[in-house]
């Protein structure tokens, strides 16, 4: 039976008319860098610059398009504007000196999937925001971070005895130590072994994260709003993105729930999830963005300082003269004795050992853009409300203005400075800026004092106990040279596995590694956990809600 279609009105006509109209009209302006904005490269209608931006190694197109720019380019990707921030200068002018309005967060759409929402890193700037932040704070500041150095001074000691068992296998050391670190300081637990399955889960989870971030089916639901709207079959990224959400969560909530009814029952080591919990009953805010907060702080504890140690390691390799010139500071300062924090002051050229390590292998490669919440104007340019704006790290970092020979590894560079990462990302002059890998504005990470001192130690211990040298290949008998530009892919980034040849510089050398991890297994369990917790620690005892607001 044919089926009556109904009369079509002029009305309708009209109205049909006047939607294909404005459909054409706005399609044709997309894609298109609109008068005023930033330049950048040409565009092509619909898609704007999407073509010309490489899966493989991105940042380096981003490092052409600034030398060809200059210091504020603005690349059209479909719907989203990109506003790229290639000196130091702008980013001091835009994301520091106008954080009031350029601290939010845009696009990440599928990440967010990924994250249930409540990933801090991807959380727009609001309310929740600042209350996570103001949280984070209280257990990340300067101050409270002095007492994590017991903790940092063991799982040191535990990293030297791993790559003097096994040298081979220092990926997984470095990354044990730094996770076992962030463990203990967030849910009072120690981290025992490389193949720990919630260690290999986490570092797994995070490449993937950092992978769908960056990926291209993310670009293009970014890009397209309209096809997040288009079913799981025809976008299997969203279907797969709800899955790993549920296992991330699945493992952030065993460490927090596990630490909660530890805490609750008074036998839980201090640690910073005392302050969660308690703030979590204050303010009734849920179990799924608790989780979140210790996650992925855990996480970024774990990755960020990994990633520079992994990065150092392979300068090592193709620049030994560094690592000569180190060792002798260090036997000057130290002689036998393993160097601690209080070397610090003596030790300039270590000092600059760490500061070049977080420029000559930013983690964080191409930064993580920020949003502006309001239309502003910059050199002239136009930037309007809604755009990402990110700053150029590798750029940056790899300017022959600012650093002659940017991809030397060259500690002498920092020959006068003796600022902190801190003191350096908040110092007026921009220029004396070390390095961008933490961060800008409101954004800058809280964690950066931790860092600062987990690296000096790695790097200087490791650089008294060990040499570095090149891997020879067994058949060919030739010294195989890292591939420095072999990265991983995604958000955030660290060198792929490459082959080093490490080795204790004397047997009395390997000798003291061994009897000073003796000394500290002094201080665990037949566990390997903390038989007593170190003094001077920051968490008061826990003390339910409702008993605090009686007192």
């Amino acid at each position: 039976m044919a089926v009556s279609m109904p009369p079509i009105t002029g009305a309708v006509a009209a109205a049909v008319v006047t939607i294909m109209v404005f459909l054409s009209y706005g399609l044709r302006r997309v894609g298109r860098r609109p008068k005023g904005f930033p330049p950048g490269p040409p565009t092509l209608p619909l898609i704007g610059n999407i073509h010309q931006i490489p899966s493989e190694r991105p940042h380096l197109q981003f490092q052409k398009w600034a030398q060809e720019y200059g210091p504020i380019y603005s690349l059209i990707l479909g719907t989203r504007v990109v506003v790229v921030l290639s000196s130091d200068a702008a980013v001091k002018d835009l994301l520091d000196k106008r954080s009031n309005i350029y601290s939010s967060r845009e696009g990440f759409y599928l990440a967010r999937v990924l994250s249930g929402g409540y990933r801090m890193v991807l959380m727009e700037y609001g309310e929740t925001w600042r209350m996570v932040r103001k949280l984070v704070h209280n257990s990340l500041n300067i101050v409270s971070s002095r007492a994590y150095v017991p903790y940092q001074d063991l799982e040191n000691k535990a990293m030297l005895l791993g790559f003097l068992k096994d040298p081979s296998q220092f990926f997984g050391h470095i990354r044990r130590y730094t996770n076992s670190l962030s463990t203990q300081m967030l849910f009072g637990f120690r981290t025992t072994r490389n193949d720990d399955p919630k260690l290999l889960q986490l570092y797994h989870g995070f490449d993937k994260f950092s992978e769908a971030a960056a990926s291209q089916p993310a670009a293009m639901l970014d890009i397209f709003p309209i096809l997040r709207h288009l079913p799981d079959a025809l976008v299997p990224m969203k279907r797969r993105a709800r899955e790993f959400h549920r296992q991330e969560l699945d493992l952030y909530k065993g460490h927090y729930l596990e630490t909660r009814r530890k805490i609750r029952q008074g036998i839980a080591k201090p640690c910073f999830c005392v302050d969660l919990v308690r703030a979590q009953e204050e303010q009734h805010f849920s179990d799924d963005i608790a989780c979140y907060v210790s996650g992925t702080l855990l996480e970024a504890g774990s990755d960020t300082t990994a990633a520079t140690l992994i990065g150092f390691v392979q300068a090592m390799v193709i620049f030994p003269e560094v690592s000569k010139a180190a060792q002798a500071e260090i036997d000057r300062v130290c002689g036998d004795r393993l160097p601690d924090l209080n070397d610090v002051p003596d030790l300039p050229y270590i000092r600059g050992c760490v500061k070049e390590s977080l420029r000559w292998m930013p983690t964080a490669i191409m930064g993580i853009p920020h949003a502006v919440t309001r239309d502003d104007e910059y050199m002239g340019y136009k930037i309007p409300k809604g755009a990402e704006v990110m700053y150029n790290v590798w750029a940056i970092h790899n300017d022959p203005k600012r650093h002659p020979d940017p991809r030397r590894f060259d500690p002498t560079r920092w020959a006068n400075d003796s600022q902190t990462s801190q003191e350096a990302a908040t110092n007026p002059d921009v220029s004396k800026r070390d390095h961008f890998t933490f961060g800008a504005g409101r954004r800058l990470c809280q964690g950066m004092h931790i860092a600062d001192r987990s690296l000096f130690l790695a790097i200087s211990r490791l650089l008294w106990a060990f040499d570095f040298g090149k891997a020879v290949d067994k058949t060919s008998g030739k010294e195989i040279t890292p591939d420095t530009n072999a990265l991983s892919r995604g958000m955030l980034v660290t060198p792929e596995p490459f082959e080093a040849n490490i080795k204790p510089r004397s047997a009395r050398k390997a000798d003291q590694i061994r009897e000073e991890w003796r000394k500290a297994t002094a201080l665990l369990d037949r566990e390997m956990q903390w038989e007593n917790v170190p003094e001077g620690l920051i968490w008061r005892d826990y003390e339910p809600a409702e008993h605090a607001a009686a007192r």
